[in-house]
């Protein structure tokens, strides 16, 4: 059995959702940028609904100001359930109360915005010594095994950190954190190295870290230690790579679409994708676009 694998099952995720969301302002003023819609579930929705795929059985969100809507999202609605209920309405009684009724949510607020680093520190005290997942919601990934089952069966396999990584443009390679990696299969890598936002020139490849982790808890001792790194915030990046002198980190070229919804043509590519794959609303969209296209065309 190779070093430091272990058998524990993975059942706690933490899910950070204290960022400003200022790439989608000023939709974003208002409101959280997890609650936007995508198609008729708020982003959030799809990575919560990931996580309980997979198996997890507890969620930790780390809020922040402003995410009052969030944690109300995720609660019993009384009032709106009982109209529905006196009005018979049962499918839209279902739909509202399903993540309520599944998933165990927590909450604890990461008090200043110190980076990812910091928020996933805020979670010590939830995950204890086990090991656990981190979702980031800006990350949307469609997918028909879960993004976070295909890492889970790695990590199965071969134990130690495992983290989502996919394929991106050299010249986007410096909005990305980008691992340095030695290829074991088709689709798993060992990681050598990590840089958060390198310069491309400088850039060890362009595998890019996609919001997926599962992580030992000792990352937090190392996190603990971890100084600001990029834009003056505690990088999980950084923390990564100096995990790796204890363990070994994997890396999964995992199967399925990526949107990155915290951006305004990631959140478009998103709706548009997820409403075709929607067998009621497909067919009239599709016609849609493709004379809203030809409209163009014609146009010049």
């Amino acid at each position: 059995m190779p070093q430091g694998i272990t058998k524990r099952s993975i059942k706690k995720a933490v899910i950070p959702v204290a960022g400003l969301g200022t790439r989608l302002l000023p939709a974003t003023k208002a409101q959280p940028k997890e609650m936007l819609p995508i198609v008729d579930k708020p982003a959030v929705h799809y990575v919560v609904e990931e996580a309980l795929r997979s198996g997890i059985e507890s969620l930790l969100f780390v809020t922040g100001r402003g995410k009052r809507a969030l944690e109300d999202y995720f609660d019993y609605a009384v009032e709106l359930e009982q109209k529905l209920a006196e009005r018979g309405d049962w499918e839209s009684l279902e739909l509202v109360r399903e993540v309520a009724e599944y998933a165990r949510i927590f909450y604890v607020r990461q008090k200043l915005p110190r980076g990812l680093g910091d928020a996933v520190l805020c979670a010590e005290h939830f995950v204890g010594d086990e090991p656990f997942a981190v979702l980031l919601a800006d990350d949307l990934i469609s997918a028909e095994t879960p993004c976070l089952a295909q890492l889970m069966e790695v990590y199965r396999e071969r134990g130690g950190a495992v983290i989502a990584v996919r394929e991106v443009a050299t010249e986007e390679v410096s909005s990305w954190g980008i691992v340095e990696a030695e290829e074991v299969t088709a689709e798993v890598f060992r990681v050598r190295g990590l840089v958060e936002k390198p310069d491309p020139k400088c850039a060890p490849s362009n595998l890019a870290i996609v919001g997926r982790y599962l992580l030992p808890p000792s990352i937090f001792a190392i996190l603990k230690d971890t100084p600001p790194g990029k834009g003056g915030e505690v990088q999980l990046t950084d923390a990564l790579e100096r995990l790796l002198e204890e363990e070994e980190i994997w890396a999964l070229r995992f199967r399925g679409e990526h949107f990155e919804v915290g951006s305004k043509l990631g959140y478009l590519k998103a709706n548009i994708a997820l409403a075709l794959k929607r067998q009621e609303l497909a067919p009239d969209l599709f016609k849609f676009l493709k004379a809203f296209l030809s409209d163009l065309q014609e146009g010049g």
